[in-house]
């Protein structure tokens, strides 16, 4: 492989995980004020998203193990921002669902990742954002 194309890859593969870490880290503080993690904003997003899904969907969906997943539903249950039926309509799982009180704290928690994001692209106009956004779907398409 041409050394040009190693080198800008470890460049954008090293960008990448910076963003990725110091925009964990702006989101775990905004929630943190909601008492909530990052996973489990992720988890109520996902529930939002995809509602009837399975443990495994929702833990693709917010990026952790179906074992993480089962801590974070209990934990969010405990706290009565879930729901889980009293019986599986078929098999052993118990769909999940947001609570009202679910549904409201994941609108405060979106409106304060939402800022978040916006100064991570605030200096990028429209045409930028929408570039980034196409740029990055392609790179994930690429590697699955």
């Amino acid at each position: 492989m041409d050394q040009d194309v190693m080198g800008i890859g470890r460049q954008i593969g090293c960008q990448l995980k910076e963003v990725q870490a110091v925009l964990r880290a702006r989101m775990d503080e905004v929630l943190r004020s909601l008492g909530l993690t990052t996973p489990q904003y992720a988890c109520l997003t996902a529930l939002e998203q995809t509602r009837g899904a399975s443990n495994s969907e929702l833990a693709r969906r917010a990026f952790v193990t179906r074992q993480t997943m089962n801590v974070l539903l209990r934990g969010l249950e405990a706290r009565g921002l879930v729901a889980r039926a009293e019986e599986a309509p078929h098999g052993r799982a118990r769909p999940v669902s947001l609570t009202g009180e679910g549904s409201a704290l994941l609108i405060q928690a979106a409106e304060a990742v939402g800022v978040v994001v916006m100064r991570m692209v605030g200096s990028l106009d429209d045409a930028q954002r929408t570039d980034l956004h196409d740029a990055l779907n392609s790179c994930i398409e690429a590697l699955r």
